[in-house]
């Protein structure tokens, strides 16, 4: 018989991890969804990220808690840090510290587990908010870090950290999204959305949001307060 191939999938219930979910199912991975409650101020996007997964029939989904908000340093984590509801020069306030670094180590740790193949995270490097651990140098370098600190890297069988979204505009990722079948509607993008889900349409990531569906020519299907 053939392997099973299998892939571990963050899933936050955004636009982004959705479409790549998406990707790694068309790829015919078998998919292991992974959310992270690290204390972040929208717990709707986790309500997100379980329709998703649940709607995709993923082999299994888990959102593990960790307390990212014990150690601060982010709008996200840190409700007396503002979310910039306007542009901002640099590494924004809402970039979480080592939130990708962590993220990807559990991912690969599940990953040797349930012997997958590849992890798949939803990365940008175009339209995205500056953050360092998005750029494919950060990466490479995690795949480095994956073969060398692994058992299956040592026995010569890589993991292979995929990310599908990396050099796309948004407007792109929502044109492969389209093709996929997402429902964009079921996702939360906005940093600050409320226990509806309900975006704010001010923040970076809503701007980011609203620019992706405008150039995509495709109709906005989020929810935003009023």
């Amino acid at each position: 018989m053939d392997h099973e191939k299998r892939a571990i999938v963050l899933v936050s219930g955004g636009l982004d991890s959705a479409t790549c979910l998406a990707i790694a199912q068309a790829e015919g991975y078998a998919c292991y969804a992974l959310s992270f409650d690290y204390g972040q101020r929208s717990v709707s996007e986790l309500r997100a990220a379980e329709r998703l997964a649940e709607a995709a029939g993923v082999a299994e989904h888990r959102t593990l808690p960790i307390d990212m908000g014990a150690i601060g340093g982010s709008a996200l984590t840190d409700r007396a840090i503002a979310v910039p509801e306007e542009e901002t020069e640099g590494i924004p306030v809402t970039y979480v510290p080592a939130r990708n670094t962590v993220f990807l180590s559990y991912a690969l740790a599940w990953a040797e587990v349930v012997e997958a193949d590849a992890i798949f995270i939803g990365v940008n490097a175009l339209d995205y908010s500056g953050y360092p651990d998005c750029r494919p140098e950060y990466i490479n370098a995690f795949q480095a870090l994956m073969d060398l600190a692994t058992k299956a890297g040592v026995e010569g069988d890589t993991i292979e950290l995929r990310t599908p979204l990396i050099d796309l505009t948004k407007a792109e990722i929502i044109e492969v999204g389209l093709q996929l079948g997402v429902d964009y509607s079921a996702t939360v993008s906005c940093y600050q959305a409320d226990e509806q889900g309900r975006a704010c349409g001010l923040c970076d990531s809503c701007r980011l949001r609203k620019k992706g569906f405008a150039d995509a020519g495709g109709e906005d299907p989020t929810r935003y307060r009023e």
